[in-house]
């Protein structure tokens, strides 16, 4: 008699994996067998997994990634450049408890983003915050919002994200403008969170895609010095999906 009302204030009480643990329990039918405290337990860990699967479903949704990718789906074939230890290393995400960042250079095609989304998700998995921008856009958007009014607000919610990916760095020279926009950005993370930065150029030719050294020199300093770098060679990934459709080896 009192399994209805019982059910009906967990539901109030937004228990929904106790609601559920409970439905379970009561069709079930050597579930009397169980001691209270067994029982109870089962209702908690019911809740408690819920409750993980709705936060990580949220920090999913909330990173924006722009690849679904998995450290498990990685591709590490000799000629790639991609060495399983270093990724394995970074899989269990110390680098971001040490706010560290993570910079993936190589040319294009090749999978940046891809190991990018993958590290990014298992930072999801690991309970910490990610976001996905590409530097082009997320520049302009910095610039855009001196005049709207948002700058101060945009720089502080980006300086909370624990692992921020910085897609497609150096496809164009950056201004003195907007060297000082990316300066403050990643001021405002250094040694605090962590960033992951994706680039076609080599490192060292960074100094060359912007245009006031002297900035260049403190953002690379922020960026670089206690970064994890992985190069990554080969053929483009989408020349050889590309080449597998055609092929007939790949349909979807």
């Amino acid at each position: 008699m009192l399994n209805h009302p019982t059910l009906e204030k967990l539901d109030e009480l937004r228990l929904s994996g106790m609601v559920a643990a409970l439905r379970d329990q009561l069709e079930t039918p050597d579930v009397e067998s169980l001691s209270f405290e067994e029982r109870l337990g089962l209702l908690v860990d019911r809740e408690a997994t819920e409750r993980d699967d709705r936060r990580l479903k949220t920090r999913l949704r909330t990173a924006k990634l722009r690849l679904t990718a998995s450290v498990e789906d990685l591709d590490y074939r000799p000629d790639r450049g991609l060495d399983k230890k270093v990724i394995l290393h970074l899989a269990a995400c110390d680098w971001v408890r040490r706010h560290q960042n993570v910079v993936i250079t190589g040319a294009t095609g090749v999978g940046k983003s891809f190991v990018a989304c993958a590290l990014a998700h298992k930072a999801c998995l690991n309970g910490h915050g990610a976001l996905y921008h590409r530097l082009p856009r997320l520049i302009e958007d910095i610039q855009l919002s001196r005049g709207d009014g948002r700058y101060i607000k945009l720089l502080k919610s980006l300086s909370r994200i624990d692992v921020l990916i910085l897609d497609d760095w150096g496809l164009a020279q950056l201004t003195p403008p907007q060297q000082r926009d990316l300066l403050e950005l990643l001021d405002d993370r250094h040694t605090r969170k962590s960033t992951i930065v994706t680039s076609q150029l080599p490192v060292n030719h960074w100094h060359e895609a912007m245009a006031d050294p002297t900035l260049a020199d403190a953002i690379l300093d922020r960026l670089m010095h206690n970064a994890h770098h992985i190069n990554l060679k080969g053929e483009s990934m989408r020349k050889q999906l590309s080449n597998l459709r055609q092929s007939g080896h790949l349909t979807t």
